[in-house]
């Protein structure tokens, strides 16, 4: 089993920047995939970004340019740096992980999520 926590939502103005963290604990997470998904109200979960366990990193293409995930194996922690904020970003922002090597973007291919955290981007 792996246990992860999000932490660093909160409430910001367009343009501005969050660092989103997930902290993991029970099982190393070194060669697992690590996902961020986000879930607006009233809409379906959808993938944000995935790092896999040699830091090849893949993202939707709306936040490319802007978010980035990276990873601290010796930390068990996994990251989303998110610049550029917008209101379309406004989600609970969920970080998952999966057994296996390859990248992916499907919600399938995650065995583990957290409980969320919210972001508010206001215009």
């Amino acid at each position: 089993q792996v246990q992860l926590v999000e932490s660093g939502g909160g409430s910001v103005q367009a343009g501005g920047s969050l660092r989103l963290s997930c902290a993991t604990s029970g099982r190393t997470i070194s060669n697992y995939r690590m996902g961020w998904f986000r879930q607006a109200p009233g809409k379906a979960r959808t993938f944000v970004a995935a790092i896999n366990w040699s830091g090849i990193s893949t993202y939707t293409d709306s936040v490319k340019g802007r978010f980035t995930i990276y990873r601290e194996n010796d930390k068990n922690t996994v990251y989303l740096r998110m610049n550029s904020l917008k209101p379309e970003d406004t989600a609970v922002y969920y970080c998952s992980a999966g057994q296996g090597y390859e990248i992916s973007f499907s919600t399938e291919a995650y065995d583990y999520w957290g409980q969320g955290t919210q972001v508010t981007v206001s215009s």
